[in-house]
């Protein structure tokens, strides 16, 4: 018998690779390295350039299967993540 795939997609882990890369582990398996980078590096908007800074950026958490830093300041869509979009 084969497990069913999650209802609702999350990420159950995330960890800091290099730079402003993350490995973001999928509730159903999936593993993915996404680079926010080069989104980064075009942001103008002050509360989403100061996470450039690597202390800002490493400051990620997890909330309810969602990656985001600050209150809500920087968060993107799961699946976006899970496609490598950002």
């Amino acid at each position: 018998m084969r497990p069913q795939a999650p209802n609702v997609l999350e990420i159950i882990q995330v960890e800091h690779v290099s730079g402003h890369r993350l490995r973001l582990t999928f509730n159903e398996g999936t593993v993915r390295e996404v680079d926010f980078g080069p989104f980064l590096r075009k942001a103008n908007h002050p509360d989403l350039a100061r996470y450039r800074q690597m202390s800002k950026f490493k400051a990620f958490r997890l909330h309810h299967g969602e990656l985001m830093w600050g209150d809500y300041e920087m968060i993107f869509p799961v699946a976006d993540l899970y496609a490598g979009r950002i």
